[in-house]
């Protein structure tokens, strides 16, 4: 059972920065870091909103458990002129890590998208959206 919004999100950074470590590799930034997006390759830009927090069990505070709702919004950018092929590649990729999936007690809700996003930001990219919402048990 996880505990913190810290322990959920290590969850999710942790599942996204071990598959795109894996080759081909893609560069990732999470909220509040430092990034210079590349000039030409792809990468991936992962923000989590956590939302509704409710009661899941009746126990005292101690022993229940709350339900914490949230959305994964991952924005997958690839280069512009050459089709959406490469984009939609790395957006499956993305998906298959969470597509209805527990990890950790954190459950994720079938995936959504690639949404495109027009205009892209930074505009000098072919942008795309995938998101999915998830339901925390925490402590």
């Amino acid at each position: 059972m996880t505990s913190t919004y810290n322990d959920v999100r290590a969850v999710i950074e942790g599942r996204i920065a071990t598959e795109m470590a894996s080759s081909p590799a893609i560069p990732v930034v999470y909220a509040n870091s430092s990034f210079t997006p590349p000039n030409t390759d792809s990468w991936l830009q992962v923000q989590l909103q956590f939302n509704d927090n409710t009661y899941f069990t009746l126990a005292a505070p101690t022993t229940g458990f709350n339900r914490q709702t949230g959305i994964v919004l991952i924005n997958i950018f690839t280069k512009t002129g050459v089709g959406a092929g490469a984009n939609y590649t790395i957006a499956e990729r993305v998906k298959d890590l969470f597509d209805r999936v527990t990890v950790n007690s954190v459950t994720f809700d079938p995936a959504s998208g690639p949404l495109t996003i027009t205009p892209s930001a930074p505009e000098s990219y072919f942008q795309t959206q995938v998101s999915v919402t998830f339901d925390a048990y925490l402590q």
